[in-house]
Parts: C-alpha cells; structure tokens; sequence
C-alpha cells in the first residue's frame, strides 16, 4: 500500500528539492561562464579609456599565456619593495629616536630661540618634505617622514607643556593638544592625499579631547558617558564616510570601544539608580547611544547592521526597562527588562531596514533568553530538591512544598520566576497557535534571500527569492553551497515545546513560591504528569516540527514524575498514592500511545512505578532486605506473563527487560542472607524458565534460567556448609550431558567436544584438583573408575572428547597413585642409574624416531577421525 503524504509535508518536500536543484544549476552556471572566459581568445584593447570594470570582461593577456579566471591579480615581485619598507622604517625610527632624546636631554641646554627655532625647522622640515617627496614619485619616502612628523608635533605639545605652560592643568592641556593635533592633521592628510598616515592618526587623535576635558573638569560619570557617546559618534559618522579603509577601520574600532564605555557607563548608573528619577538621566545616555546605533544599522553593510540593530535593541531595553525596574525591588527588576524586551518585537513592523530589523530583533531574544536563564535555576532546584529525602524516608509530611524541596535559595525574592517564565511560555503559545500570521508579520525579514540566479543570458545576475512559509524551509545559496534555514514547521514545533515546557515550569514554581501545603503540591504535580502524557499520547500537528511538542511533552512528564516521586518519600501515604497513580497513568498511556517508542517509554515507566510499589510494601510490612526481595519478585513475575501475551509486540522486549532488572534489584537486597538468596535466584530462574517457553525468548532465556538454577543450588550448598566440589560441579554436569545427547540425537554431525566436553569438564577437572591434595583412597578410586568408563565409552563410540579426557584424567589419576611407590623405589636406586635409564631411553628413541613419528602420526589421524 502506497503512503500518500499529507499535503504540507508533500509542499514541503518539494520545496526543498527545488530549492537545491536551484542551487546546482547556479553552481553549474558560474562555472561555464568561467570556462567560457577562459576560451575566449584575448581581444585587442584601444589605446585609452579600456576599463575592465565597465566592460565586465577580464583584461587582455600575453600572447599564447594561460588564461586566468576573471578576478586574477599577477603577484608583483616583493623582495626590492620589501627591502625599501625595512630600510625606511629603520631610518623613521633611528630619527624619532634621536628627537626624543634631544626633547628630553639636550633641551634644557638651549636658550629660548634656539629651543624654538630648531623645533620649528625640524618640524616644519618633517611636514614639508612629504610634500617634495611625493612629487617626485616616492611615496614610501614620504610615508615615512610624515610618520617623523607625526611624533615630533607630539614632542612639540609636550615641549610646549613643559617650557610655556608648566602650570596648566595636565589632562586639559592634553585635551586642548589632542584637538588641535587631530584638526592639523586631518586638513594635512586631506592636502596630501597619497599618504595613508596622517588621516587614521587623526582619527585617533580625536578620541580623546571630549574625554580628558571631561576628566579634567571633573564632570561626573554621566557626562564622561555623554563625552564617550559622542567619541563614539564622531567615528561612526567617520566610519560611514571617511576616505580609505585605513579611516574607517581605525575609526569602527575606536567607535566600538568608545561606544562600549558610554553603554557600561549608562547601564551601571542605571542599575544603581536609586529612584526612577535617578534613573532618567543614564536612561537618556542610553537611548541616545540607542539612536546613534540604529542610526548606524541603518547604512551600514549587512554585518555590521545585524550587529547595530542588536546594540539599539539592548540599550533601548537597558534605557527604558531601568526607570520602573529602579522602582522594584530586586527579585522583580528581570520582569520590567523582559517586557521591554519582549516590546522589541514591534521592530518587525517598524519600517526598519532588514538587517537592522533582525538585529533588533536578535536584541529582543537574547532580552528573553538572559530572563530565563535567571529563572531556569530555580525551576532545577525546585525538580533536584527532593534528591534530600532519600536520605530519611518516610519521615513525616512537612509543612509545606518549600521545606519538602529542601533548597536555601531566598523564594521570597524569586517570586518574579514563575511570572517570567508563564510569560514567555504565553507568547510561545500564541505564537504556535497563530502561527501563519506570524509569519506573515514576520515574511518581511525573510522575502529577500539574495541567491545567485541565472538571468536571460544564462550568467549569474539577479537575486532569487525563496518565499518563507509554513512548511516551506528557506534557504540561502552560496556559490560554494547551501546553507540551510529551519523550515516553517520546526520553528513552529519549537515555540509550542518551548510553551510546554516554561508553562510546566511555571506551575512548579508557582508552588514554591506560594508555599503551597504539602498535599496540595503532591497532588498537583501528579495532575501536572497527567496532564504533560496527554499532548504526548496525542501528538500534536504533523511534519518534522511537530513532534517537538510530544517529545518534549514526553520528557516533561518523565522529569515530572521522577521529581514527584522523590517528593512523595517524605510521607507512608503519599508515596503510595503517587506510585500508584505514576503507574496507572503511564500504564494507560502505554495502551493508548499509537507510536512504538512512546509505547515503550510509558510501559517501561509503569513497570518503574510498580516495583517501587513492591519495594514500599515490604517497607510496610517491616520486613528485612533480604525478607523483602521475594516480595520484589511480583513485577518481574508480572512482566513474564504480560510478555506472553504481548509476544512479539515491539513493547514486549522492553517490559521484559525493565522486569529483569526489578529481579535484578531483588537479588541484590537478598545477598546478605545466602538462603533468602538461593531462594530469590531460584525464583529468578523459574522466570527465566517461563520466559524460555516462548521460541523467541529461548536462545537467551533458557540459558540464564540454566545459570541461575545452577548458582542457587551453589549458593544453597554454600549456605549449608557442603565442601565436597562434586555436589557443586555434578548440578552442571547432568545437564549438560542430557543436552548433549540430545544435539547429537538432532545433529549426528556435531562435536562431542561441543556436546559432551563442557559438561564432562565441570565434574572432572574439578574433582581431579582435588583428588591430587586428598590422602584418602576413595575419591581417586572413584574417579579413576569413571575416567575409565568415560574413556572406554569413548572408544567404543569414537568420541573424541570422551576419549581424552577419559584417558587425561585416568592417567594423571593413576599417576597421583603411583607417586608415593615410585619416589620410594628412586629412593632406593643408586644414584647413577636414572642418568644410565634415560641416556638409554633416548638411544632406543633415537634409533626408532621414524617408527615413532609413523604411531605418532597414526594415533592423530586416528582421534581426527572422531567426533
């Protein structure tokens, strides 16, 4: 039967396919318009006015050369231009040098004029010979006297400062210099245009005049924050349109950090405020950086707009949310940044460009994301807290549901928490619920994915737009690859788990913070697993996406129900009442659940709640560990029998498993009374032995049902004081030899080893170790007659295995025996005769060696031969 998809998924699905077919024919585009330049032969140019911009073609090369891909730039030789950098910059160093010393040394030794006059010629020289320079064509030259006169005007100022004016103030003098140096130099990189120094040190010389006049006049943290903003102004406007990238470069990072220190001014002074009235002022400071920032997005490349618009968005929260969050005390400040932050999503409809948009944006999500991540830790405290009572179960309810979480954290002043995240989980809500008319509010920031596209010539040419929808994913493709968006319906399965999951941890807190009674937050956290199973029985919607929302509804619920069951241990009752519920409820999700592994997940649950029932019971009952663990026993009994009737049901193996571990768990509260122990592993392996009656469960189950018959006769015997090793080794042995015999009745072809040597070994080697340390008769007797039977039984039936193991066992067995008679007859000897028998032994060996190679090789053919 063929599986016809729903129609959003189908609409989805070929969106996504012509979306990369879109981006291969790009691809396979660019590259034959490549090719197809490089075929073309070299066209001849005019004398003047070929510009290659213009004509979009690549420039005309050498005769017979290889043609170059368009963009190519020859790499020019570097070594003699190189060698001029270091020369010149040695030299303009070894100059500054020597001005230094003679500004700091050999000043004072000078009068008046001469002091004046040799720094107006040297400077006046340092500015003018850029100016020659550059005429003649060497602009390296000139560079690097223009960086000469760069530092001796600032030995000037400083020269000035000390001779002319010592008294003055240090940082207004500075302020005052750092102007008129950064004037005088602009108008002089603006007059020699080929020197890139002079405008970028301008650039940086007008970072600081508004900020040591500040300093100076000892303005207080608002106005350095005003005199910061304005730095950082000046150089974004300079950053827009300053000339050469030198300017800009030097200006967008003197602009950034300025424009960091003005917002870390305005947001501490708003923080500290101590009214809202305290707070307007630094508000101000920032909602004018806010401005400047947007100001900025709103011509700036596509980068840095994203990245304005994120700065606007977080200084308008800082601004706006600071004034009534000054009027709050501590634990509710979050709320007002959140719902300024929240406010930020108006700029979608604002009429802002699309990158600054997204920017602000960004700014309103990472407003929400900081909020609950304040209130996150609180929602983990309230789940982990009842971790506490494992350690005096069942001491008594407690009051109320603060002092069963058992945390130290001040509630009182986290009472915004629950707020918080009920808010957000609201508009998530909303936002899945309405979600085509999110976005159709939101296609703006989207309707304009520029993807290189084809034009009527066949050439990459105008920008492709892939309309946003809610199945349809967007993508962006680059000529190196595609690079893939979230579809319309992930995005909308995110928001709905995201509502779930904050809705559900509002409710938890709520509790907390109220301090509801102990009962009441029992009760209601089983209602809240209850009600989390139902959207995760259900499901919600369809597509990729949507199932978010029952996978996180599943895990809330498993979360929810290992929190509820910690917290039902402070009380007899209540620890009854939740497990039992916990199972009915998960039990019954298992039955209506229409996927396998939510099926599974639910059953395995159920099973959970029900051996810690049993557990509880034998608790009640006030029974030992060990008394207690064949009451355990009744869930994995449990399993067996449902595992029968489900059979091959995909839930069968898993409830199966969950039963072996609740046996698993029984065996180990009975290890410290070994008859209560042989009993449970009895009891384990008839289970095991019921579980082995069903042909699928029987490779594995009749084998554990074997070991852990075997291991409580042991344990019992162990129990009972029985030392013999054949009362352990014989319960294996019998065994084991009825199913060999019955694999050779199915399988003649079989190996005696695989049949008979595992169950002949467990008795024989065993008892062999034993007899060698015995100095009675009857143990060696005994299994020298059986060794005997086994090898003669070997023989008869050509058996391998019971024919060497037979004949190993008999002839170490006979060989223990003769031990005593022949250490007494070597006793007896004279010393020379065992040299003389071996140094004969070997003779004869040695003179029948092929003989004996011939037996040798006789008596192996004759046991391969065997089975």
């Amino acid at each position: 039967m063929e599986h016809v998809p729903p129609p959003a998924e189908e609409l989805a699905r070929l969106d996504r396919e012509l979306a990369e077919l879109d981006a291969r024919r790009a691809q396979l585009l660019t590259r034959r318009a490549w090719l197809l330049a490089a075929l073309r032969p070299p066209a001849p140019t005019a004398a003047r006015g070929w510009n290659p911009a213009a004509w979009g073609a690549p420039p005309p090369g050498r005769p017979g050369a290889p043609a170059q891909p368009w963009g190519y730039v020859p790499k020019q030789p570097s070594a003699p231009r190189s060698a001029q950098n270091v020369l010149l910059t040695l030299g303009g160093l070894l100059l500054t040098v020597a001005a230094v010393a003679f500004t700091l040394v050999s000043w004072g030794s000078m009068g008046i004029g001469g002091r004046s006059a040799v720094l107006a010629a040297v400077t006046l020289g340092a500015l003018i010979a850029p100016v020659v320079l550059l005429r003649r064509g060497l602009a390296a030259t000139a560079e690097a006297l223009a960086a000469l006169a760069l530092v001796l005007t600032l030995l000037d100022v400083y020269a000035v400062h000390a001779v002319a004016a010592p008294d003055t103030d240090g940082l207004g003098f500075t302020a005052v210099a750092s102007a008129v140096l950064a004037v005088v130099w602009t108008a002089y990189g603006l007059a020699l245009g080929k020197l890139r120094l002079p405008l970028p040190a301008a650039v940086v010389l007008a970072q600081w005049p508004l900020l040591f006049w500040a300093w100076a006049a000892g303005a207080p943290a608002l106005v350095v924050g005003w005199a910061l903003l304005a730095t950082a102004v000046l150089d974004g406007v300079i950053a827009l349109w300053g000339k050469g990238p030198g300017v800009r470069v030097t200006a967008c990072v003197g602009g950034s950090a300025m424009g960091f220190s003005a917002l870390m001014v305005g947001l501490a002074l708003s923080t500290t405020a101590s009214g809202p009235l305290g707070a307007a002022a630094p508000g101000a400071l920032l909602l004018a950086a806010a401005a400047a920032a947007l100001a900025g997005a709103w011509r700036a490349p596509k980068g840095f707009a994203r990245t304005g618009g994120v700065v606007a968005g977080l200084a308008a929260v800082a601004a706006v949310g600071g004034v009534p969050a000054a009027a709050l005390s501590d634990g509710w400040r979050v709320l007002a940044y959140l719902l300024c932050g929240l406010a930020l999503a108006g700029a979608v409809r604002a009429g802002l460009p699309r990158d600054a948009a997204r920017g602000v944006l960004a700014a309103s999500g990472a407003v929400v994301a900081g909020a609950l991540v304040w209130a996150l830790p609180s929602l983990a405290a309230v789940l982990l807290g009842p971790v506490t009572l494992l350690s005096d179960v069942w001491a008594g309810a407690p009051d109320g549901f603060r002092s069963a979480v058992g945390s130290t954290r001040p509630w009182s002043e986290l009472a915004a928490a629950p707020v918080v995240l009920a808010l957000v989980a609201g508009l998530l809500g909303s936002a899945y619920r309405w979600w085509p008319s999110v976005v159709r509010i939101a296609a703006p920031l989207g309707a304009r994915e520029e993807t290189p596209q084809p034009d009527a010539a066949g050439t990459p040419g105008a920008a492709w737009t892939a309309p946003p929808g809610a199945g349809a994913p967007w993508y962006t493709v680059g000529g190196a690859g595609a690079r893939r968006r979230p579809s319309g319906a992930a995005l909308r399965g995110a928001a709905g788990a995201g509502a779930l999951a904050l809705g559900w941890g509002a409710l938890l807190l709520a509790g907390v913070v109220l301090d509801v009674p102990y009962a009441v937050a029992v009760a209601g956290e089983t209602a809240l697993v209850g009600g989390l199973l139902a959207p995760a029985v259900r499901g919600a919607g369809s597509g990729r996406g949507a199932s978010a929302v029952p996978v996180t509804a599943l895990v809330a619920a498993l979360s929810g129900a290992v929190s509820v069951g910690l917290l039902s241990l402070a009380s007899e009752g209540a620890a009854y009442a939740v497990f039992g519920a916990l199972a009915v409820l998960f039990a019954g999700a298992a039955v209506r659940a229409g996927a396998e592994v939510p099926r599974a997940v639910f059953a395995v649950a159920s099973v959970v709640s029900g051996t810690v029932l049993t557990g509880f019971a034998g608790r009640s009952l006030e029974l030992d560990p060990h008394e207690a663990a064949p009451l355990v026993l009744l869930v994995p009994a449990l399993t067996v029998l449902l595992g029968a009737r489900l059979r091959r049901n995909p839930v069968a193996l898993p409830v199966e498993l969950t039963g072996a571990l609740g046996a698993l768990v029984a065996v180990g509260l009975a290890v410290s009374d070994a008859p209560f122990l042989a009993l449970v592993l009895a009891l384990c392996g008839v289970l095991a032995a019921g579980a082995a009656v069903r042909p699928e469960r029987r490779p594995v189950a009749g084998y554990l049902a074997a070991a852990l018959f075997v291991l409580a006769t042991w344990v019992r015997l162990a129990a009972s004081e029985v030392s013999f090793p054949e009362a352990y080794t014989l319960p294996v042995t019998v065994p084991a030899l009825v199913v060999g015999v019955a694999r050779r009745r199915r399988d003649p072809e079989a190996s005696s080893w695989t049949a008979y040597g595992p169950g002949l070994a467990a008795t024989l080697l065993p008892s062999l170790a034993v007899a060698w340390t015995d100095t009675d008769w009857l143990r060696p007797l005994l299994l020298g007659v059986t060794a005997l039977v086994i090898t003669l039984l070997g023989a008869r039936y050509r058996l391998q295995a019971l024919l060497v193991l037979g004949g190993v066992v008999l002839a170490l067995d006979g060989l223990h025996e003769l031990a005593p008679y022949v250490a007494q007859v070597a006793g007896s000897l004279p010393r020379w005769l065992p040299p003389a028998l071996a140094g004969l032994l070997l003779l004869v060996v040695g003179a029948t060696y092929e003989q004996r190679l011939r037996d040798a090789r006789r008596l192996k053919d004759a046991l391969g031969r065997m089975r």
